[in-house]
């Protein structure tokens, strides 16, 4: 029998398209609502799950920025083969994802016991969204917003990228509000930001669903579940992107702060009465 049925994976797939993409911590939500089917949250097998359906909404993203990757992808060719090529932002951008995915590739292997383990309670879960909440919040006001995608260079890459590590050492912290509020620090724009964190997102999401695939189906989650997951995180995560582009380029990270926060003390209160397991 599956460790998550196909209805289980069906409301998983679209909590992890709604909240992947959103500052919100998807993998915190994630914890949430296993915790509150009953679900265990450190089994293995339910680990591996919630990281194949991640490509789900990694695919969404592959989708939506398909100009811009094929853009990307291709000065990284030309700028390989031709030495006149090197010199555009493009080329030089597909470097940066590389470079910056590094850290939390070694990272992730390095402390996948941890993470697997001690760091997937619910309890780490309600304090990494209140601290990344002051964090969003405090970058949010500390950014002066006035450098675009153009202006992006690679110690800004590596400074967003290497802040992914927070959130997967510490779910419910979220890898796209850690990734989002260090480039407010570094004074990007709001719609920069969001789109930084979306390309740095494609490699460490995509190769971390991959490797955990055989863990999640070998462990006792069947391939419906698997597909159900998936298929509803693609389509709601497609929904998400175009939402938060529009959002962001006219709002602050404000109302994300106070939701996180909201989250964090019922999840708190959920904890202390012994409604929902840690």
């Amino acid at each position: 029998m599956s460790a998550i049925s196909i209805g289980q994976a069906a409301v998983l797939g679209v909590v992890e398209g709604v909240t992947e993409f959103l500052p919100v911590s998807s993998t915190g939500h994630l914890k949430i609502t296993e915790g509150l089917m009953g679900i265990p949250v450190d089994d293995t097998s339910v680990v591996g799950f919630t990281a194949v359906i991640q490509v789900g909404a990694i695919a969404a993203v592959l989708v939506y920025f398909f100009r811009d990757i094929v853009r990307i992808v291709s000065a990284w060719f030309r700028g390989v083969a031709h030495r006149e090529e090197r010199h555009h932002h493009d080329y030089k951008f597909a470097w940066w994802v590389i470079y910056a995915t590094i850290p939390i590739v070694v990272v992730g292997l390095a402390a996948k016991p941890l993470i697997e383990g001690p760091l997937a309670s619910l309890w780490v879960v309600a304090g990494s969204l209140l601290v990344g909440s002051g964090l969003m919040w405090a970058a949010d006001q500390m950014g002066r917003h006035k450098r675009g995608e153009d202006d992006t260079t690679l110690k800004d890459a590596m400074l967003v990228g290497s802040s992914q590590i927070l959130a997967l050492l510490f779910p419910g912290f979220s890898r796209s509000g850690a990734t989002m509020s260090t480039a407010l620090i570094l004074d990007l724009d709001r719609v920069a930001a969001t789109r930084l964190s979306f390309f740095l997102g494609i490699p460490a999401l995509t190769g971390a669903g991959l490797y955990e695939l055989k863990d999640a189906v070998g462990a006792g989650v069947g391939a419906a579940p698997l597909v159900v997951g998936t298929a509803m995180s693609f389509v709601v995560a497609y929904a998400s992107i175009a939402w938060l582009l529009k959002y962001v380029a006219k709002h602050s990270f404000n109302a994300f702060v106070i939701y996180r926060v909201a989250i964090a003390v019922l999840l708190f209160g959920l904890l202390a009465t012994g409604t929902v397991d840690a």
